[in-house]
């Protein structure tokens, strides 16, 4: 159960703060505080939960920091308070965009190949939120400083379709729709091999690689859930193009998945072969088909984009060598 308890300013900051109060169910006995906390509030990444530990922001009843990996016991009371977002470091910069939908409160956009989607340290400047800070002004704050708007993410060298908030009601809409996966997520995923089946379903949690923090791995320990479904579209000598469908949306799902059932991506540069056949920049991965309902308004909107040209380039090439045999 979530209440919203209180909504003023901060002490001694000027900032508005919003302070949410979540009653532990039994059922999440055993979980760590960071992980439930997120799904409790799909609104605030994980990440952002963290954040909030580390600042004294997340209390129980009881004296002491909370830890991120706090175990839950069941019937306590986390109150939350969410300050609000302090001023974005990035800078607008006026970075050509493929919009494909914009209304006053949501921005629907095709991500090209090779674009960070938010600031980071080696980062700062170049990325979508960068372009859409100068196309819109303001968005929604609710995720921090260094992801403005952004509700789901895209990897730098995947391309497609990702939607931006421009205001905390409809981020919080988008999010809802991430959380019980009713937001429509299709990719194309060119993959080494060529799988037999032709639909399946990977389900493994994922979480940090143990040695490597840099990448995502199939693990129990410290994971969340991921589904992924897909069916074969094409099959060439050697790879399968895939449909993609994501059940749960964890950090390079799709690549980590196929590479676990042993179909790496194309050209993907962590979890693929060290040598790629074909000379891409990054993963064959594309984000074709995005669907949602409005978060303001109500109604359904579909999007489908078809992949870039490097990636259509390839498989004409191996329809050729098809034809050839």
């Amino acid at each position: 159960m979530l209440a919203v308890i209180a909504a003023g300013r901060g002490a001694g900051q000027g900032t508005v703060t919003r302070e949410v109060e979540v009653v532990v169910p039994p059922e999440a006995r055993g979980r760590r505080i960071d992980a439930w906390l997120a799904g409790e509030l799909p609104e605030v990444s994980r990440s952002r939960i963290q954040q909030l530990l580390e600042a004294g922001e997340i209390t129980l009843a009881r004296p002491g920091r909370l830890k991120a990996n706090y175990r839950l016991r069941g019937g306590e009371r986390v109150r939350v308070r969410l300050p609000e977002p302090t001023l974005l470091a990035a800078r607008p910069e006026a970075i050509p965009l493929d919009i494909l939908y914009e209304d006053e409160d949501i921005i629907v956009v095709n991500k090209p190949q090779g674009m960070v989607v938010h600031p980071a340290p080696g980062s700062e400047g170049g990325t979508l939120v960068n372009a859409l800070l100068y196309h819109c002004g303001d968005l929604s704050g609710i995720n921090g400083v260094l992801r403005p708007g952004i509700v789901h993410r895209l990897d730098k060298d995947t391309s497609g379709i990702l939607v931006a908030a421009k205001n905390d009601a409809a981020h919080r809409g988008l999010a809802a729709q991430i959380k019980d996966h009713s937001m429509k997520r299709i990719y194309l995923a060119l993959v080494h091999g060529e799988v037999a089946e032709p639909r399946g379903r990977v389900e493994a949690p994922i979480g940090r690689h143990p040695v490597d923090r840099q990448r995502m791995a199939v693990t129990l320990k410290n994971s969340r859930p991921a589904v992924t479904h897909y069916r074969v579209v094409e099959h060439f000598p050697g790879y399968t193009l895939l449909e993609a469908r994501l059940e749960t949306g964890r950090t390079h799902q799709i690549r980590v998945h196929m590479a676990f059932i042993g179909h790496p991506v194309v050209g993907d540069p962590k979890y693929g072969p060290r040598r790629c056949p074909f000379a891409v920049p990054g993963q064959l991965l594309h984000a074709g088909c995005l669907g949602f309902v409005h978060p303001v308004r109500g109604d359904y909107l579909e999007f489908t984009t078809p992949p870039p040209s490097i990636f259509l380039q390839v498989l004409e090439q191996l329809r050729r060598a098809k034809g050839e045999k």
